[in-house]
């Protein structure tokens, strides 16, 4: 097998923005993302919290600490460079790997080829992008490299790595969260890139409407490459006319935004928790916005209805019963009409759940009988409350006792209906909300009638 050349860093090309003395410069036919990669990181942008004067990264960097470390953040904003910057800073070989390109054996050979070469004072980063790809056990492969110091492992995911790195390797590296971009820092990189004549667009002498430049970088949604490959485009459509980006240029470069989602990833999550949180709190336009956001990302609409259904009777439940109805039916419309049609249907189901009366006492009831029917004995079904088809069971005393409860007055029987163990236990309190107000005062009117028989008995 060949292996990678365990070069250092200084003998490879950093990229991004600036031309900085010493360094190499990437291939002019290279993408203008990659051309425009930050080599320092007085030319990195965003990421204060982390590499700003005095922050931990930062420190970490300048003091040569030599620990693994995962980043965690959305695409384009900065992880691969920030890794190339510091195996430039420390003089350290660089390795470069992709847990989509590449398998762990290969990287386990380049790993063991490391720490050979640790032992003549040669210091390695592997950096492994998108590591939250390889499974668990493949994750094991790290530990015993990353625990001898035999290489600085830094790892990259748009993953939450409390659930896709394996615990023993999160212990041994240091978790930095990257966020997005602003469309303030994006639009500096933007104009950086027009300017710049070593390896930006600055030898094309293209002019940009400001409009145009603000409509790139709002498209980028925080992803300083998505921007900048809508600029290259946006460049070769200037350069045919008359050297100026305007916005019509733009737009056409643009064609449609690409929203940030993994169906399968942690921003599911959290947008579809965005939307139940919203509606649970009354907010329509929020429940609208949320809804869109789920949708235009390519969201299956069914599961989105699936999730509708389940706010109505999580949150509304019986303070507006009806809203259980509607939901069904937004459900059945989506099915039938398919999108985009079907997704009004879900919009005015969202609307109505949040602007209805809200409960969750059904569903806080029920979680309590689930825990009381774990954590108690499970008594048999009073006899009283039995069927006695047979003779056999009539002598056993099955139903003997039990009261017809149409032929009682106001048709409620006193008769315990709960295991012995548990008579007395309630667990559904209604609200005062919606509907469930009548529920509660028929619940109290059903108590005084079992109380008044109850005095009649003991009389």
């Amino acid at each position: 097998m060949d292996l990678p050349h365990l070069s250092s860093s200084t003998d490879k090309p950093m990229g991004l923005f600036s031309s900085t003395p010493g360094l190499s410069s990437t291939p002019a036919t290279a993408p203008l993302a990659e051309r425009m990669r930050p080599r320092t990181l007085d030319e990195y942008v965003g990421q204060e919290h982390l590499i700003g004067p005095g922050k931990p990264l930062r420190i970490q960097i300048e003091r040569d600490d030599a620990s693994s470390m995962i980043f965690w953040g959305p695409p384009g904003v900065g992880k691969t460079t920030l890794a190339k910057i510091i195996a430039e800073t420390t003089r350290a070989s660089f390795i470069e790997y992709s847990a989509v390109l590449s398998g762990i054996k290969e990287i386990k050979q380049v790993m063991a080829d490391a720490e050979k070469a640790s032992t003549y004072g040669s210091r390695t980063i592997l950096f492994v992008d998108e590591i939250h790809r390889f499974n668990k056990a493949q994750q094991d492969a790290f530990l015993p490299y990353v625990e001898r110091g035999a290489i600085r492992l830094i790892g990259a995911t748009t993953e939450n790595p409390s659930f896709e790195i394996i615990s023993a390797l999160l212990s041994r590296c240091r978790v930095y969260t990257l966020r997005a971009l602003t469309d303030e820092q994006i639009l500096s990189l933007i104009e950086r890139a027009l300017s710049d004549k070593e390896r930006g667009l600055g030898n094309l002498n293209l002019t940009a409407d400001r409009e145009a430049l603000e409509l790139l970088a709002n498209y980028a949604n925080g992803d300083a490459r998505r921007s900048l490959n809508a600029l290259e485009v946006s460049a070769g459509l200037a350069q045919a006319a008359d050297n100026r980006i305007t916005t019509e240029m733009a737009t056409e470069a643009i064609q449609q935004r690409v929203l940030l989602y993994d169906k399968q990833g942690e921003e599911h999550y959290n947008l579809i928790s965005a939307l139940h949180k919203s509606v649970r709190n009354s907010d329509a336009d929020a429940a609208l916005y949320w809804l869109g956001r789920m949708l235009q990302s390519g969201e299956d609409p069914m599961y989105v209805a699936r999730r509708v259904v389940r706010m109505a009777v999580e949150d509304i439940g019986l303070a507006a019963p009806e809203a259980l109805n509607l939901c069904l039916s937004a459900r059945d419309a989506m099915d039938f009409l398919g999108s985009p049609e079907g997704e009004l249907a879900l919009a005015q189901a969202v609307v109505y759940l949040a602007l209805a009366p809200k409960s969750n006492a059904v569903y806080a009831a029920y979680g309590e009988v689930q825990s009381d029917i774990e954590h108690t004995r499970a008594e048999p079904v009073p006899l009283h409350l039995r069927n006695a088809p047979t003779g056999l069971m009539k002598s056993l005393g099955y139903s003997k006792g039990y009261k017809y409860a149409h032929d009682e007055a106001g048709r409620v029987a006193d008769m315990e209906c709960l295991p012995e163990s548990l008579r007395g236990r309630t667990w559904y309190h209604p609200t005062n909300e919606g509907r469930e107000k009548l529920l509660a005062q028929r619940m109290e009117e059903i108590r005084k009638i079992k109380e008044a028989k109850k005095s009649e008995k003991e009389k």
